[in-house]
């Protein structure tokens, strides 16, 4: 997996502007995982090496905080665990059949639901292990257990993992990683997942993400933008 870009190749106005920037407490969306949440992250990254659901649920972290900034009335503390092991339970079904539990014309409810049962499972004994409350332990985990089968919403923490989970296909490592799981082009793989995000998100908040990252999407594969280089 290419990281992306960390540092400059070049300067082209010559001058040094650090000095400048502003403070990141005056920014919106800079600050990274929280520390009670980088906790939950170091359990659960060992069952995340499936499927690219490494980088698939750090990105989905990164939107579930822009939508829990957006409700305020939701709980972090619910959502953004649940986010992080919501699919820690694919480390527990044979690699050679994760695909095919999502493969266009195919699928498999079966291993849908296992992965569930599993990510529960991994989810109670992480926040366990870190003496999580009771009561939120319970919520996260019914999240969890039916994050993807569910079709329906429990409620507003939910929905907010539900929509972050299904954001990160548009973004543009979702993209690069949905037209290698299936062979397919980026205007190909774009269609396959607009056609299973837009009509399925929760939240107002979400959709309108979601158009903005559909249109990056669409321009990456535009002549126009291919003419450039």
């Amino acid at each position: 997996m290419t990281l992306p870009k960390q540092d400059p190749t070049a300067n082209h106005v010559g001058q040094d502007v650090t000095g400048y920037l502003p403070d990141s407490s005056r920014v919106i969306g800079v600050s990274g995982f929280r520390p009670e949440d980088d906790a939950v992250w170091r359990l659960a990254v060992p069952h995340l090496h499936v499927r690219s659901n490494d980088a698939h649920t750090a990105y989905s972290y990164g939107l579930a905080k822009a939508l829990c900034d957006l409700h305020p009335e939701a709980d972090r503390d619910v959502v953004l665990p649940a986010i992080i092991l919501h699919d820690t339970g694919w480390s527990r079904v044979p690699e050679d059949e994760v695909l095919e539990a999502i493969r266009p014309g195919g699928g498999r409810k079966d291993l849908v639901l296992l992965h569930e049962k599993e990510g529960a499972a991994i989810a109670r004994d992480v926040l366990g292990q870190l003496g999580r409350d009771p009561e939120q332990i319970e919520e996260i985990v019914q999240i969890v257990d039916g994050h993807d089968s569910r079709l329906t919403s429990l409620s507003l923490n939910d929905s907010l993992v539900k929509d972050a989970d299904k954001l990160w296909r548009l973004t543009p490592h979702g993209v690069d990683t949905v037209m290698d799981w299936f062979g397919l082009t980026r205007g190909q793989a774009h269609l396959l997942i607009g056609s299973r995000v837009h009509e399925h998100l929760f939240t107002d908040a979400a959709r309108t993400i979601a158009r903005g990252l559909a249109s990056v999407a669409t321009i990456d594969s535009t002549p126009q933008r291919l003419a450039l280089g």
